[in-house]
């Protein structure tokens, strides 16, 4: 069994796999949501509950569940999960359900979390899984902070709702439109893609 690397899991989530500007996943409610600073810090937290809580289940009973319908059954345990995190929020962040919607819910199909448990959670223990379940976590809220402070920036000239300008500035509406933010999307995988590739580059430079 490969040895549990703490640093290595984080560093997957957060840059050399993140699950946004690299794996490109759960792009459809990450362009939905990203307009402000308060629904990616409420979409994110709600993302990594769910990605740690499913990714221990499954990892524990990764030998119990027939490969036949292992799909199935991940989706059954997700969306579990995604129901609790649902009413728990509809109980004590009614603004936050009202902001969000329907996105909740959609975790459910969110490509990221059935990912992380075909791929991880079904072939590693529990403390990996959990590690991997935050670490993913960490790195989808990162992505999500991040692009939608720059969309609300550009689009409505403030962050977390809090004005950075005076009077005069003019919003770029686009910025918080959906085609906006398919190219804020872009401009930013170019951006962590040329960051890795420095940082590749600079590794075996040091080995060489």
């Amino acid at each position: 069994m490969k040895k549990l690397n703490l640093k290595e899991q984080f560093l997957d989530g957060i840059l050399y796999k993140n699950p946004v500007f690299v794996q490109l996943l759960g792009l459809c409610s990450m362009l939905a949501i990203t307009t402000s600073i308060s629904n990616a810090i409420g979409m994110g937290a709600a993302a990594t509950a769910v990605l740690i809580c499913s990714n221990l289940l499954i990892s524990l009973l990764r030998k119990f569940i027939p490969k036949q319908v292992r799909i199935a059954a991940y989706v059954v345990i997700i969306s579990g999960f995604v129901t609790a995190v649902e009413l728990l929020i509809k109980a004590y962040l009614p603004s936050l359900d009202r902001s969000l919607g329907v996105f909740i819910p959609l975790i459910v199909v969110n490509c990221m979390i059935l990912a992380r448990a075909e791929a991880f959670a079904s072939k590693n223990g529990p403390v990996a899984s959990v590690i991997d379940g935050l670490a993913q976590g960490v790195g989808y809220t990162i992505a999500l902070l991040v692009i939608s402070a720059v969309r609300e920036i550009l689009g409505a000239g403030t962050i977390a709702g809090i004005p950075l300008f005076g009077e005069n500035f003019k919003p770029m509406i686009i910025a918080i439109l959906p085609p906006g933010g398919f190219i804020i999307l872009g401009c930013l995988i170019a951006l962590v893609n040329k960051l890795i590739h420095t940082i590749e580059a600079k590794q075996k430079g040091e080995k060489g």
